[in-house]
Parts: structure tokens; C-alpha cells; sequence
């Protein structure tokens, strides 16, 4: 017999065709599609953004998935799961919900171009939602990708508030690494609401006010390999990356203007799996 099909989890801020195209979204639209062209299997998550026209792109309500309370800060907040398909990839995307968190029109920052306050919240809840989804459907991936600041709290759970669930003990988290990393601070108390499932402030040692550069690094930090998506990552990011010790993909244009950088991503976590 031969090796089972390893299985990869994409964790996504974006995804065409649900939000417009960025350098994130195309990559998350296409690297789901090519790495299961590569014969492994794949599940895609993202936030449900209110600005995501749910009648145009079929999305609907995962009633059994659904139905859980996820608390921050000492609130109860439902986790609705919906799911769409892209028919012409052979590709499901799971929706993370809440209609305090997620049901406003912009994205990260109001029509005055303000950073919400509660953007730190919202990743926690997107974090937790997408490992608590994952064990519902008790499907446990080789490798977690991790792409955009939004996923950026999912490394520190994994690593330690899920380590010894047997859906997550094995996987790998890739982390790849953008430009859209917020210099603001996050929730007030960010770096207290963060802990959760038995994690203590030195596993999580943020400032407070914490920035999501603060986070980006506290990401890296919890990775097994990182990625560089984008040419103008922050240097000292990228310096601190270089620093850990880990697997670090440097970012080349020409494989994304050829589509190599697939082929490149899935070599990286076949060595990662090792």
C-alpha cells in the first residue's frame, strides 16, 4: 500500500472570488486548487466579511457545524459555519460567522478608514473557530497554512491550547507572511484575552498595547516554516524570521509569474513532513 494522501489546511485572511483580487486573495484562490492538483487533499477556511454577497456565491448555513459558543472577554459569541463551493476547482471554502464580529461591511477598518478596535477579538474568535470546525469534522491536516494577519493567533492555539488533541497532534503550521500586517494596536487587552486552553503570558510574552507587528512575531515564533508571500515585508519582520532557526521560503517573483511557486509550497511541505 502506499503512503496515505497527506492533507493541508488552508487558513485564509482572503480568498478570490469572495473579495476582490489582492496579492493574498489570488494566492489563496489559486495554491488551494494547484496543491490538490499535486494529489493531497485540502480544506479552506476564511472569515465571512459582510461585504461577501452570500445569494451571489451560494454560501449556506452548515447547521451541523454550527451551533457552538465561543467566549472572549467573558461573552458568549455563537459560531455560525457556512460553506460555498468553486465548482471549476473541485474546491469547498468554509466560512467563519458571527454576526457581531463579522457582519459589517468593511473588512478591517470603517468608511473613515479607522481600525476597528475589536480586530484582535476577531482574530481570536477566527482562530478558534477554525480548530473547533476542524474537529467537528474530525479531519486532521499534515499542515495548517496560515496566510494573512488575520490567522495570525492560530500558531500560539495550535502549538499549545490544541497540542494534545489527537486531530492536531501531528500537524505542522506554515506561516506565510505578507504586507497587509497592521502597525495599530489590537483589542484593549489583547494580550490578556489571548490566553486561553492553559496558556500562561510567558507562552504569549505581547506588550500592552499590542501591535499586529507584536503578533506577526508572536506567529512566526509558533511556526514550523515560514514563507515570505510578498516583496515588501517588513524588514525587521523578516529579520526576526531569519533569527528562529526554522525553514524560511524566500519570496521569488518570477515563480508567481510562472505559477512554479506551487510546486515550490509543496515541496516545502513535504520537507516540513519528513
Amino acid at each position: 500500500m502506499g503512503e496515505p494522501v497527506k492533507k493541508i489546511l488552508f487558513v485564509n485572511a482572503e480568498m478570490e472570488p469572495y473579495l476582490g483580487e489582492t496579492r493574498i486573495s489570488k494566492i489563496c484562490r489559486e495554491l488551494p486548487q494547484g496543491i490538490q492538483e499535486r494529489h493531497k487533499e485540502i480544506r479552506a477556511f476564511m472569515p465571512r466579511y459582510g461585504c461577501i454577497n452570500e445569494r451571489k456565491n451560494q454560501l449556506h448555513e452548515v447547521i451541523r457545524l454550527s451551533g457552538m459558543n465561543i467566549i472572549i472577554s467573558d461573552v458568549d459569541r455563537p459560531l455560525v459555519i457556512k460553506v460555498a463551493s468553486i465548482a471549476s476547482a473541485r474546491i469547498q471554502v468554509y466560512f467563519i460567522d458571527n454576526e457581531d464580529y463579522f457582519r459589517r461591511k468593511q473588512i478591517y477598518r470603517d468608511e473613515d478608514g479607522t481600525f476597528f478596535p475589536d480586530n484582535g477579538e476577531r482574530a481570536i474568535f477566527f482562530a478558534r473557530g477554525v480548530l473547533e470546525t476542524v474537529k467537528k469534522l474530525r479531519w486532521a491536516p499534515d499542515v495548517i497554512h496560515c496566510s494573512g494577519w488575520i490567522s495570525h493567533v492560530l500558531p500560539l492555539y495550535l502549538k499549545k491550547a490544541y497540542k494534545d488533541d489527537p486531530i492536531f497532534s501531528g500537524a505542522k503550521v506554515v506561516l506565510s507572511l505578507f504586507d497587509d500586517t497592521p502597525a495599530e494596536s489590537l483589542s484593549p487587552g489583547f494580550a490578556n484575552t489571548i490566553l486561553y486552553g492553559g496558556i500562561k503570558p510567558k507562552d504569549a510574552p505581547l506588550p500592552e498595547p499590542c501591535s499586529g507587528m507584536e503578533l506577526a512575531k508572536l506567529a512566526a515564533q509558533y511556526a514550523d516554516g515560514i514563507i515570505l508571500g510578498s516583496p515588501d515585508v517588513d524588514a525587521s519582520l523578516r529579520q526576526y524570521c531569519t533569527e528562529l532557526g526554522v525553514p524560511v521560503l524566500p519570496y521569488r517573483e518570477e515563480t508567481f509569474a510562472d505559477g512554479s511557486y506551487m510546486d515550490q509550497y509543496n515541496a516545502f511541505y513535504d520537507d516540513l513532513l519528513k
